[in-house]
């Protein structure tokens, strides 16, 4: 690895963009590095994820100073998408922790992730508009799906840039911490979803993602499927746990 770092946490992986002469913008090899890093990951036995960027931003995009040269992103149908990682469906959550900018393809990365965490200062935002290089990295499709279609359209038809309050009031962003917090933010999030019976949390994500191309019915089908399978696993014992007093006035303590 050359463009990103991989560290490991317990039980929380943490992959780090870290081309910060470019504001971590993604050329072809960096594309390569996060889509192998993630499948690392997945085969790991690490429970959860957090992706980060060195230095002032968390992702600009696509190193549009590649395109057209040797180190252009894959541009293919089939494969890995442009910016690596963004059509691998994995089984194990993922948390972003945006600080400085995450723009263009960067947002698509972040809106890849299941959870984002930004610093106060963050900036969000389809930039991309400005340079009619079009959102190939899934941005049309989870941007309407995070935050609903008439806010997805303000962003991706203007490109204007959002804070991480207004991010945080479309739902763009799921936490807003003090500037030069996100990455400490996200870890600690991470260990905290790490610590949940993992069968139940993997299969509760997967019903939730795959609802999207549902009819009710089926989608109602699959959650019930999915949930016997961890109530055998995780659900059980949990129920035994709380009978014999463990986690009283909600408490995550003694889980």
């Amino acid at each position: 690895m050359t463009d990103i770092r991989i560290e490991r946490d317990g039980a929380v992986t943490l992959i780090v963009m870290a081309r910060t002469d470019r504001h971590n913008a993604v050329d072809g090899n960096m594309s390569r590095e996060l889509a192998d890093a993630f499948r690392e990951f997945e085969a790991s036995d690490a429970q959860v994820a957090v992706l980060a960027g060195d230095g002032p931003s968390f992702c600009a995009g696509a190193d549009l100073k590649a395109v057209d040269t040797d180190r252009s992103n894959p541009l293919t149908l089939e494969g890995d998408g442009p910016m690596g990682p963004t059509r691998i469906d994995l089984d194990k959550p993922v948390i972003a922790a945006i600080n400085g900018h995450a723009v263009a393809g960067g947002l698509e990365l972040a809106i890849w992730c299941d959870l984002r965490v930004a610093d106060e200062d963050a900036t969000l935002g389809v930039f991309c508009r400005r340079w009619g290089v079009p959102l190939i990295d899934g941005g049309t499709i989870r941007l309407p799906r995070l935050i609903g279609h008439s806010r997805a359209m303000d962003l991706i038809l203007t490109g204007r840039p959002i804070g991480a309050e207004e991010a945080l009031g479309f739902g763009l962003v799921n936490r807003v911490v003090p500037s030069g917090t996100a990455r400490e933010a996200a870890v600690a999030l991470a260990h905290d979803i790490a610590r949940m019976p993992a069968t139940c949390m993997r299969g509760d994500r997967r019903s939730a993602r795959a609802q999207w191309s549902d009819t009710e019915e089926a989608a109602l089908r699959r959650e019930f499927a999915i949930g016997m399978t961890s109530l055998q696993s995780d659900g059980v014992g949990g129920a035994g746990r709380f009978a014999s007093g463990k986690g009283r006035g909600g408490s995550f303590d003694d889980i």
